[in-house]
């Protein structure tokens, strides 16, 4: 039988940290193995020295062929949107894991916990202590990290941050968004997690994490707002329970609607670092909260430009009849039209788009646009672009500005006319799986404020008209251009011909 002396076994790789430490363990190199209920989840994930098998915590028997092998096993499961009893599931699966990694010979667990103290401890963080308490039942060597907040495009602090910023001008501010955090980003609690693989053999410890920064939730709020550039008014409560913020909470932000008593129970206490070992131990030295959040502003534009929505839509079903789909903050309208004509043929006339040549639909609609920009102190529609047929990144296209060119795949225009947030539009040509292409155009929005939330589901009509017909049309002359070519063996068309194109 095969031993792998140098196995890494992933729980949670399918939730917020664990999916980012899983691209971090595939750039460090090894084999890594990922533990998940339903493995076909990590099928996108998977690559070279990296396997998922099926397991569950909570069914032992499942266990023992997950760990078989494994050296370093990293436990970053977390029932935080569970329904039932949320601490007796975490100390069963906690439990069921330890006494398996024992039996399979791991020699080293390492766990992100909470932060918190005896004397100021609420009961979800004293569940997530007490879980790692259970694994050092195991005998095995614990590396536990407890952080407080962590912030990163995609974690739930950060969001449910960016929603009440978003959404309420004007917020209640209860005792408990007062109460001291000390905030890390995602990348620094990462940095911790694969220092910890290199500390000395039998090497264990509980290690409280933090940034510098020890502020209190409604610091965040404001901060979040400031690099928005929104304004908010914070109005002081003196009472409001866990349970009626949480109530709130789910009000304004529906996510939360099942989480957010825990996630209030735990603010209602200072979560602050008391033990700095971790900076002796580790050369991990966290930013500070404003970067924080400006990182996680950065990333989540760079996760966003990163996205096929050819990939990403598909398996999400189709999107809802109005508005388009939510994609954190930001509204992703797609569609897609599949066209007899090779992408090579495609992208060309959609890198034509803009200038002389116009947007294919509804021109005067985009001009009356265009002017309205003008009167505002806007670009307008006067820049045109400097060439009629090709285009580079950084070129203008009348109120667009190109992002990304990669023939005759993708094209990728910023918008530049004064608009209550931030827009895209999007191309990709992809091959047809029966030949062909098909043809994505994908607009997206990214709000600022109820203002910018107002200004796109009321003009979502015209969006959705314009550009609706704009990828219409462009399929049309596609298959026009098909159409127009001589069969094999035929002469050239005459000019009479290319009307059709030009027509279409």
């Amino acid at each position: 039988m095969t031993t792998y002396e140098n196995m890494t076994l992933l729980t949670g790789a399918t939730g917020y940290v664990g999916g980012r430490l899983l691209s971090r363990l595939a750039e460090r190199g090894g084999p890594v193995r990922c533990l998940a209920r339903n493995p076909a989840a990590l099928s996108h994930r998977l690559g070279p020295g990296i396997t998922a098998v099926g397991a569950d915590l909570l069914e032992p028997g499942t266990l023992p062929a997950a760990l078989r092998g494994v050296h370093t096993a990293f436990y970053l499961v977390h029932s935080l949107g569970s329904t039932g009893d949320l601490v007796a599931m975490e100390l069963e699966a906690a439990d069921h894991f330890a006494r398996a990694a024992s039996a399979a010979g791991v020699r080293r667990l390492i766990y992100l916990g909470g932060l918190g103290h005896d004397d100021d401890l609420s009961p979800h963080l004293a569940s997530r202590q007490a879980v790692g308490d259970r694994l050092r039942g195991s005998g095995i060597p614990v590396i536990e990290f407890r952080a407080s907040i962590i912030l990163g495009s995609g974690s739930l602090s950060f969001e449910m941050v960016r929603s009440l910023v978003e959404r309420l001008p004007v917020m209640v501010a209860p005792r408990w968004v007062r109460h001291r955090a000390q905030p890390i980003a995602i990348e620094d609690v990462l940095d911790y997690l694969l220092e910890a693989m290199d500390l000395p053999e039998g090497a264990g410890g509980i290690y409280e994490i933090g940034g510098p920064d020890q502020v209190a939730y409604q610091d965040l709020l404001e901060e979040y707002a400031r690099q928005r550039g929104l304004r908010r008014m914070f109005v002081p409560v003196p009472v409001l329970t866990p349970r009626l913020s949480s109530l709130w909470l789910g009000l304004v932000t529906p996510l939360y609607a099942r989480v957010g008593r825990k996630l209030v129970e735990s603010l209602e206490h200072d979560t602050v670092v008391r033990d700095t070992r971790a900076l002796e131990v580790f050369r991990v030295r966290p930013r500070g909260y404003r970067e924080a959040i400006a990182r996680a502003l950065v990333n989540e534009d760079r996760e966003f430009a990163e996205t096929r929505w050819s990939d990403s839509l598909a398996s999400s079903g189709p999107p809802p009849s109005w508005g388009g789909v939510r994609k954190r903050q930001r509204v992703v309208d797609s569609r897609a039209r599949q066209v007899p004509a090779a992408p090579e043929a495609v992208y060309p006339l959609i890198e034509r788009i803009g200038g002389a040549t116009g947007w294919y639909y509804a021109d005067w609609l985009w001009k009356l646009r265009g002017t309205l920009d003008l009167l505002v102190g806007g670009v307008g529609v006067r820049r045109g672009r400097p060439h009629p047929e090709r285009l580079q990144v950084g070129d203008p296209v009348d109120w667009w500005r190109v992002e990304a060119v990669r023939r005759p795949e993708v094209l990728r225009l910023a918008a530049e006319m004064r608009l209550p947030g931030r827009a895209w539009l999007q191309f990709e040509v992809t091959p047809a799986p029966g030949g062909g292409s098909t043809i994505r155009q994908t607009a997206i929005f990214d709000p600022v404020g109820l203002l910018g939330l107002a200004y796109w589901y009321l003009l979502y009509p015209f969006h959705k008209l314009i550009f609706s017909g704009m990828l219409r049309r462009i399929a049309r002359r596609a298959e026009a251009t098909v159409a127009s070519r001589p069969a094999p063996g035929q002469p050239a068309p005459g000019p009479q011909s290319s009307s059709a194109v030009s027509g279409s």
